[in-house]
């Protein structure tokens, strides 16, 4: 892990960048941007050296406020703190200033010696915010590991009342984990950090926990459902997640939100021909769109009661020619991109006779 040793000194004014990088030389190390362009390149570039912002407002190419708007998009603003440094004194600048995310704002012309002091208590804030979020994903990790065996038994239960499913749950964890890290990297806005995506992976091993309650000879029917049959098989969805929200010995609020969202939407479509609830769009959640294609990806290369399976290439071309119902361009994208690591994996995992 890289030390957090950089200040990223962001003005248009040589003068002004000379002189904050003097101010801090003895005890940082420093990047110089002249516009929110080049800033956001650094970012890119350096994020996990960078220990804070200095930024002013008015700049060519792109201002501070369109910097702090990027960087919480790009999810940094969390991690790395941003004091404004700016000529402009009026109140609707400042309040604008800490709406975008700023930690605090320093007026030009300014006092090295406050500077320093007000860099100070917001890099000690921050590195208590820090070790306090720490301790807390710590303790979240010892009851996400208490609650993986509620998990594991909750799906073996699903595995055995339905015959096709065979390692199902596993594999869909599988396909999910590549999808997410892919639409991590190339859609920031989704807000997929390592921990969200270990936590949707995870509670998608729940996602036709409802089908419990489907009669034997709808669950396990050779051949095509009738339309009677079709409704009464939807109803796993809204049935899962009544038996989710009765998980009380579960106590991680953001699994049980994961898991109730992935049992009750991934079969809606971005076109809003799905159910429960034929919600469009990104009215979905993301968890729930990317579950539904790996659910629909499964099913498709490994054999059913009702079918036999089809190559895992031709099937990701089916998914992405809508044959499966539409889903969201973005993730199509991110499918193509990861579809050999996916036919790979479904070529290792197959259930076929």
């Amino acid at each position: 892990m890289e030390t957090k040793d950089t200040i990223l000194i962001v003005d248009d004014g040589e003068v002004n960048r000379a002189i904050l990088k003097s101010i801090f030389e003895s005890k940082y190390k420093s990047l110089e941007a002249e516009n929110g362009a080049q800033a956001m390149q650094l970012m890119e570039q350096y994020k996990a050296r960078i220990l804070l912002v200095l930024l002013d407002l008015s700049m060519p190419i792109m201002d501070g406020y369109h910097v702090m708007r990027e960087m919480s998009r790009k999810g940094y603003i969390s991690e790395i703190p941003v004091i404004i440094i700016t000529a402009d004194n009026s109140s609707d600048s400042e309040i604008k200033a800490f709406d975008e995310g700023a930690s605090d704002v320093i007026m030009k012309p300014f006092e090295a010696h406050i500077v320093q002091r007000r860099v100070q208590n917001v890099v000690e804030l921050n590195r208590r915010k820090q070790y306090q979020n720490e301790i807390i994903e710590e303790q979240a990790e010892k009851i996400r590991r208490s609650n993986a065996g509620i998990i594991t038994a909750l799906a073996s239960i699903i595995e055995a009342r339905s015959l096709e499913t065979g390692q199902h749950v596993k594999r869909i964890g599988l396909y999910l984990r590549i999808m997410l890290n892919e639409i991590a990297k190339e859609y920031p806005e989704y807000q997929l950090d390592q921990r969200r995506i270990e936590t949707i992976v995870m509670a998608s091993a729940l996602h036709d926990i409802g089908k419990i309650s489907i009669p034997d000879a709808i669950l396990s029917k050779p051949g095509r459902l009738t339309p009677e049959e079709f409704e009464i098989m939807k109803t796993h969805t809204v049935k899962g997640c009544e038996m989710i929200n009765n998980l009380t010995d579960v106590t991680d609020y953001d699994y049980l939100q994961s898991a109730y969202m992935i049992c009750r939407y991934h079969h809606e479509r971005w076109d809003g021909r799905g159910y429960p609830d034929h919600l469009e769009g990104d009215a979905i959640p993301i968890s729930a769109q990317a579950a539904g294609i790996a659910d629909c990806y499964d099913a498709l290369t490994n054999d059913r009661v009702y079918k036999k399976a089809i190559d895992p290439a031709t099937a990701i071309h089916m998914i992405e020619n809508s044959e499966c119902g539409s889903f969201n361009p973005k993730i199509l994208k991110c499918l193509d991109s990861v579809s050999n690591q996916l036919i790979e994996l479904a070529n290792q995992y197959a259930v076929r006779s």
